[in-house]
């Protein structure tokens, strides 16, 4: 069964071609990455327009690589949330569109289970129940997952999500857009040797980076940050105070649970330090996507839709988009 995936939720425009919700056909993804980092950060009303101009040919590209014809696909996956307004809007309509013009099934999609089915693509095969850390520029969030589309959100961000923070982290030590790659490469020449505090949150499974963000500021404005050994260690030291809460806080929380396995997902999912600190400690399997399944794509759209579809989920052509929609 072949699933076409369209995902526009922020500023990729991507769209995979998936079958049996776990082989990739074609994975297609149009980066704005460039067009934003001149601003610091994802202006709205750009990427909706950059979308435009780019989902239909990407949604070509797909099938293409794909070596599909319509008829070929059982049904369309699309993000209806949450994300951009405008942004999502574009993939929704379009999903829509081809959806009525080709007589094809259309299935919303959740982003943030999208990114727990990146998961299911390839060789790994999740085992019920387990507890997904979804980390990401706009989430941070805890959830017990009992089965196919049985979700319980344990915790969440009270403030700055994970990827928010570090792309305010590497704004703050002037380290560039997007902030989580430049943060993780420059703590690569640095030692995590400076003062910077975690927020425990005892007795909750939420998380909160902003204290942690605002610690940063304060150091840097304090200090001589012209050397640029200063500047890794900085790097070096607030990712490891985020890697500490992340590992520490999933890990209590899985123990309580009782899961069998932890799953990881999300863009800050493709951070190394991230990944090898839970492997280090977790005492359950950790499963990690590929880098490039850790960032907004398609794929795992498709992949989510997959078993939305085994299941008899069909959206109708008046489903709209969700910015503010939650999982669990």
């Amino acid at each position: 069964m072949k699933i076409l995936g369209i995902e526009t939720s922020c500023d990729e425009t991507a769209a995979a071609v998936i079958e049996d919700g776990a082989n990739i056909l074609s994975n297609i993804v149009a980066s704005q990455v460039d067009i934003h980092a001149r601003y610091g950060g994802i202006v709205p009303e750009v990427a909706s327009r950059q979308h435009l101009l780019t989902v239909l040919p990407v949604v070509e590209s797909a099938m293409t690589e794909a070596g599909v014809v319509w008829q070929d696909i059982a049904a369309i996956a699309v993000t209806i949330g949450p994300g951009l307004a405008g942004s999502l809007l574009v993939g929704v309509n379009v999903a829509k569109a081809v959806a009525l013009a080709q007589g094809l099934p259309l299935i919303g999609i959740n982003h943030l289970e999208g990114h727990i089915y990146a998961n299911w693509i390839g060789n790994t095969k999740p085992v019920f129940p387990c507890l997904c850390l979804i980390v990401s520029g706009g989430h941070s969030d805890l959830v017990l997952m009992t089965g196919h589309g049985e979700f319980k959100k344990l915790g969440q961000t009270r403030d700055d999500a994970a990827g928010e923070a570090f792309d305010k982290g590497a704004r703050i030590l002037g380290l560039g857009y997007p902030g989580g790659p430049a943060v993780e490469a420059a703590a690569q020449k640095g030692i995590p040797s400076l003062p910077l505090p975690r927020a425990w949150l005892k007795g909750s499974d939420d998380f909160s980076f902003s204290g942690l963000k605002t610690a940063l500021l304060h150091l840097v404005q304090a200090r001589d940050f012209s050397d640029s050994s200063l500047v890794a260690d900085a790097a070096a030291s607030f990712q490891q105070a985020i890697v500490d809460v992340l590992v520490t806080k999933t890990l209590e929380a899985a123990g309580r649970s009782g899961v069998r396995q932890i799953l990881l997902a999300g863009g800050v999912a493709a951070n190394k330090a991230l990944g090898d600190y839970f492997t280090r400690h977790s005492s359950v399997p950790v499963l990690i996507p590929p880098p490039d399944l850790c960032t907004d794509n398609a794929a795992m759209i498709a992949a989510c839709g997959y078993y939305h579809f085994q299941s008899g989920q069909v959206d109708g052509y008046d489903i709209d988009v969700i910015p503010s929609l939650s999982l669990g």
